[in-house]
């Protein structure tokens, strides 16, 4: 029997369709799975978050399973306010990835609590069990202290004034001169008082996700089960959504004063961007495979 070219090529559409879709019983090859993985990653870095989506959605229509495509299509839909696109990524998680899940509604918490973080400069009352986390800031060429670092820790001398059986853990690597972030700190609160004992260094972190993850694990180690964190204004709400994520639990975020008015009203969706990239790293999804 003759089948018309139009049938013909009406079959093979077909067929294509079906086999990048994964239904004819033949996998999603892994190369192109990852290639839009890879892309959707640099478009949300590159802030083109609808070329970001765009990509997770060919590669869950390659792949329904993959949990990291998933994880990051509803976070960056929750960012978007599509709340169709949310429901449906996080239904599609749950069905094949509990853990996945809970993990990505916890981020979303955690964007939630730190979008409404007001910056305070005023020192939380806190006991023994609750650890005080400065953020470090980069240090000048010679390994001094920047401005911005001395008003960090000043708010953070304060803080430990008010709570002087809290434990203190100083976060920030990128040595200049042969000096970290962290040992800089401490040099400066045990200068001004505090017992070394106290202070607790952790001098590997080169950015926010490294301060929230690594300082998360030196609290747990040295028995802390709660933190304030101590910043500037304007990275508060940023590194109180890393905190959240990599699992601390953020009792309070003490803020040193420069730039705080400006800091107190919510900050815009566009704003909000670098809290929402960051909180993806925190939660360790990788950023290329």
């Amino acid at each position: 029997m003759k089948i018309s070219r139009h049938w013909k090529h009406l079959a093979a559409t077909l067929f294509a369709a079906i086999t990048l879709t994964g239904l004819a019983g033949v996998p999603a090859h892994a190369g192109d799975t990852d290639a839009l993985y890879n892309s959707a990653q640099r478009n949300f870095t590159d802030g083109n978050d609808a070329a970001g989506r765009a990509d997770l959605r060919n590669l869950i229509g390659a792949d329904p399973t993959d949990a990291d495509a998933l994880s990051l299509q509803a976070i960056w839909s929750h960012y978007a306010g599509d709340l169709p696109a949310l429901g449906d990524a996080m239904a599609r998680l749950n069905a094949i990835d509990p853990p996945m899940a809970a993990g990505t509604t916890n981020v979303l918490n955690a964007i939630n609590l730190a979008v409404g973080t007001l910056p305070n400069p005023f020192p939380a009352l806190i006991g023994p069990q609750t650890g005080i986390v400065v953020c470090g800031y980069g240090l000048l060429p010679d390994g001094a202290l920047r401005p911005e670092l001395v008003n960090r820790l000043t708010a953070a001398w304060l803080q430990s004034i008010a709570a002087p059986l809290s434990p203190i853990v100083v976060s920030g690597g990128n040595p200049q001169n042969g000096i970290a972030e962290a040992d800089a700190m401490a040099g400066w609160l045990i200068g001004h008082g505090v017992p070394a004992a106290r202070i607790h260094v952790e001098n590997r972190a080169g950015s926010t996700v490294q301060n929230a993850l690594f300082s998360t694990r030196m609290l747990r180690d040295i028995g802390a089960t709660s933190a304030v964190v101590v910043t500037s204004p304007n990275h508060i709400r940023r590194a109180v959504a890393d905190f959240i994520v990599a699992g601390t639990q953020v009792v309070g975020a003490t803020t040193s004063l420069e730039q705080l008015v400006s800091q107190l009203p919510p900050p815009s969706r566009q704003s909000q961007r670098g809290i929402y990239l960051d909180a993806t790293r925190t939660f360790e999804l990788a950023t290329a495979r």
